[in-house]
């Protein structure tokens, strides 16, 4: 595309003496001036020259001025029309102000109105073009500010996760397995990027409640009583709780807070619910948990189980605690070997009753 200093017309015409009437004017008036005898020609020089104002007559050979409107509106929107139409035409013409022309002028037609209606299309175009521009300008502050918003969000989120690790130092480890292996599944399932983004997140801040829980309980070295699981297992209701205000634009994330402890069979916690009642993403990120759980080494014992029996115990389980079509999600990123590929950090977790509790 040839990039000229000074404003450009191009004028379209199949009459000659009329064409080089309205290039002497357009000249005198600053312009660099070209010419077409229709618009097929018009169309050739538009594809290598960039053009601010065309000026075509409706009835030509070829390519007709409606068609060439239609063109430049669709390939070249910046460029300003002006149509020229006998008297006859005015209801045409005015039908190509609606397809998109600044304006038209019937024939036969004096300079001076020509200078005028040039000028009042070329300020139109002035305008559009600036508008456009505020607009673009403006998205993109949008997008800055959303950006800036976003990061102090995760900031916070970090902080918070920060401050369960000075509590918890187990914990760390196992939120980073957890999210990874819930994006895997969630891969496997072929969900989509925005749910998946959600799902990672959901999984890094899933135990984010344990804030609430006491520090004797959490960091016991041996088996936790009746007692003292029932007290951990307010974490999820503490952290959803804590994590409301934050994530109200990522429901994902806080269904996965609140119900990556449910059971299928309603004997989970903290709302009992039951079957698809749970929300995909928690069915998940309780299967993610469980791997992590069956497969971490714990304070006071090693890693029970390999990851290939992680996934046979999650089998065995699946109907009554684990959601069947999440499991098989699971068994085919284990049969790809995508499991492998969450990062193992040796940190253990706090000990619950049972390993596939998680």
């Amino acid at each position: 595309m040839e990039h000229i200093g000074r404003a450009t017309c191009l004028i379209v015409d199949d009459e000659a003496p009329l064409r080089q009437v309205l290039v002497h004017l357009m000249r005198g008036d600053g312009f660099q001036c070209y010419e077409a005898a229709n618009g097929r020609e018009a169309l050739e020089f538009l594809e290598t020259h960039r053009v601010t104002l065309v000026i075509s007559d409706l009835r030509m050979p070829h390519v007709d001025g409606i068609e060439l409107l239609r063109e430049i509106r669709a390939r070249y929107p910046d460029t300003a029309v002006i149509m020229l139409t006998a008297v006859a035409d005015v209801d045409v013409a005015v039908k190509c102000l609606a397809i998109g022309a600044m304006d038209y002028l019937t024939k036969p037609f004096h300079l001076e109105e020509v200078r005028a209606r040039v000028a009042q299309a070329l300020e139109r175009r002035r305008l559009v073009l600036e508008n456009r521009d505020y607009q673009e300008r403006l998205e993109e502050r949008v997008q800055a500010q959303a950006r800036r918003l976003e990061e102090l969000f995760l900031t916070g989120i970090q902080s918070l996760a920060e401050a369960l690790e000075v509590k918890d130092p187990y914990t760390r480890g196992h939120s980073v397995r957890v999210s990874k292996y819930a994006t895997i599944i969630a891969h496997a399932l072929r969900l989509d990027a925005e749910m998946i983004w959600q799902i990672e997140l959901g999984g890094h801040v899933h135990d984010l409640g344990k804030i609430g829980v006491r520090e004797e309980v959490l960091n016991k070295r041996g088996r936790l009583t009746a007692e003292e699981y029932e007290h951990i297992m307010i974490h999820p209701v503490v952290g959803w709780r804590i994590l409301a205000p934050l994530l109200g634009d990522v429901p994902v994330a806080l269904n996965i807070v609140r119900s990556h402890h449910e059971r299928l069979d309603g004997r989970g916690v903290p709302d009992q619910l039951k079957g698809r009642a749970i929300p995909l993403e928690a069915r998940i990120a309780a299967a993610a948990d469980a791997i992590d759980a069956m497969t971490s080494g714990r304070p006071y014992r090693a890693a029970e189980l390999t990851l290939e029996g992680a996934v046979e115990e999650l089998r065995r389980n699946a109907g009554p605690q684990f959601d069947p079509d999440v499991i098989d999600a699971v068994e085919r990123a284990f049969s790809a070997g995508d499991l492998l590929l969450a990062p193992k950090i040796s940190t253990p977790v706090y000990s619950l009753p049972s390993a596939v509790d998680g």
